[in-house]
Parts: C-alpha cells; sequence; structure tokens
C-alpha cells in the first residue's frame, strides 16, 4: 500500500466521523499505525497535522474562500482560441487544437504515454511534441479507460507506450522546485465552450476556488452553471487544468471525476504548499 493509499484511507476515515471529531489514536489504529508513526506521515505527505486537514475541508471554509477569491478574468483576448495564453503564475500554457486539426483526428500526431506514481496515486499521463493532452488519475492498473479515452480523442494519431519521455514532466507538476525552464503546454481538443471554461479555470491559482455558476458568470455565460459543470467533467488533464478548485455553491468540495477522496488530497496538499 503506498503512502497515498493510507493517507485516502485517512482522508475518509477523518471525512466520514467529522461529526465526532476523531482523535489521532483512533485514525492510528484504523490503519494499523502506531500514533507516532502515522502523524509523522501524514505530516510529511500532507505538509500539515490531521487537525489541521479536518479544517481545510469545512464548508465554512468552502464558503470564505467562494467570498474572498477575486475576479476570475476578464473577457479579453486572453479567451481567444487562435493562440495559447500564459496562464496562472505563466506556469501551463494551453492550446487548443484548430477545427483543421480536429477535424484530422490527429493524423499525423504522435502520442507516448506512461503511467507514473504521483503524490495522489498513479496517473497516466500522454504528450505530444506540442504539449500533454491528456493527464488522468488511475484506480486501477487496467489502462484500457484512458486508452480508449485517448482514442477517441485522437482516432488517427499514432499512439507508443514511452516510459523515459514524460518523468521529468510528472515531476515538475507536483516539485515546484523541480519546475521545466519553461511553462508546462498543454494541447487539447474540445469544443469551443469546453475550452473558455478549461481557461477560465486556469485563472484559479493555488489557494482559490470557484463555483460553477462564478464560472459561468466570469465567461460571459450567466446561467450556464450546468454546461459548466459538464465541460469541467470533460476535463481531458487532471490537476493541471484545475477542476477540483470548482466547488459548489453550498461551500462544499463536491464530486470529482478522479475520486472525492482525492479531491479532498489535493485541497490538503494545496493549502499545506501555501502555508
Amino acid at each position: 500500500m503506498s503512502d497515498y493509499d493510507r493517507i485516502a484511507e485517512a482522508i475518509s476515515f477523518i471525512v466520514n466521523r467529522a461529526g465526532s471529531q476523531p482523535r489521532l489514536t483512533e485514525i492510528a489504529e484504523h490503519l494499523h499505525l502506531s500514533p507516532f508513526h502515522f502523524q509523522r506521515m501524514f505530516c510529511r505527505w500532507a505538509g500539515t497535522t490531521p487537525k489541521r486537514f479536518l479544517q481545510v475541508l469545512t464548508v465554512e471554509r468552502g464558503k470564505r474562500l467562494l467570498d474572498e477569491s477575486r475576479p476570475l478574468l476578464e473577457v479579453s483576448e486572453s479567451l481567444g482560441l487562435s493562440s495559447g495564453s500564459r496562464l496562472y503564475d505563466h506556469f501551463v500554457q494551453l492550446e487548443a487544437v484548430t477545427p483543421g486539426e480536429y477535424k484530422t483526428g490527429g493524423r499525423g500526431v504522435t502520442i507516448q504515454y506512461a503511467v507514473h506514481d504521483t503524490p495522489f496515486g498513479k496517473a497516466f499521463i500522454a504528450n505530444t511534441s506540442r504539449g500533454i493532452c491528456q493527464f488522468s488519475f488511475l484506480e486501477t492498473t487496467d489502462l484500457q479507460e484512458p486508452l480508449s479515452d485517448l482514442h477517441k480523442r485522437w482516432p488517427h494519431a499514432t499512439v507508443i507506450e514511452n516510459h523515459q519521455q514524460t518523468p521529468a514532466i510528472v515531476e515538475s507538476i507536483f516539485k515546484r522546485e523541480k519546475a521545466l525552464d519553461r511553462p508546462l503546454s498543454l494541447y487539447v481538443s474540445g469544443t469551443n465552450f469546453q475550452i473558455i471554461v478549461w481557461k477560465a479555470l486556469l485563472q484559479l491559482s493555488p489557494g482559490m476556488v470557484a463555483s460553477y455558476s462564478q464560472v459561468a458568470n466570469a465567461i460571459g455565460r450567466p446561467g450556464a452553471a450546468r454546461a459548466v459543470g459538464q465541460a469541467v467533467g470533460a476535463n481531458p488533464v487532471a490537476f493541471l487544468i484545475p477542476c477540483h478548485r470548482v466547488i459548489r455553491e453550498c461551500g462544499k468540495l463536491g464530486g470529482y471525476r478522479w475520486g472525492e477522496i482525492r479531491k479532498q488530497a489535493i485541497h490538503v496538499w494545496e493549502t499545506a504548499e501555501l502555508e
């Protein structure tokens, strides 16, 4: 069992018993670890204590973050679909597939994929010469679902497994001190509306959150919260396009395409990184 698996189990245990404020000894006993070992492992992984973790996940905190989040973006040329724009802290650059490229279904494009360990479990990454086209967390070692999704988006591309090309990219995603000397590039395929939503999400830096309606208002489509939710769910690049920072109007974190426990873990991890 990996540290993430243990932390995920601890998170589930804490969240399910939040009302009774479980003690450190109870959580450690559930994981068959000593309180000292568990506390040390949790702090090493999350950078914070189990008690602080519970505070991060409260509805009250979610409501406060929604109130405090500054405007997501200004509707400007930065939303243009014809060119990439560097977004939050110049860390990620997103480029959308053009209509002509979309029509070819990736013909002439070579995609290299691999599976790597991350702080949130194993992840599938697919990369082209123009950027990452897919990144998804895995619940099992079965690659049928991510490969099927990849072929659906890029039916005519040449797809090759290559474990040598992507380790530095994955390390730079989760270890900012290992950042590359240039922004991480994303090369994604989606509808015009999806691309606009994904670019809006890239304005949400760590520590910021938004509700679906706030995103809809930010892109000039008030009343399209449901459509925004669908675009969020279709996000092909986990973590880098930070759909985990979209939460419910009530302040609850809500669901997540790659698992609610993983969403909770990411929020705790990001909060600890900022402190």
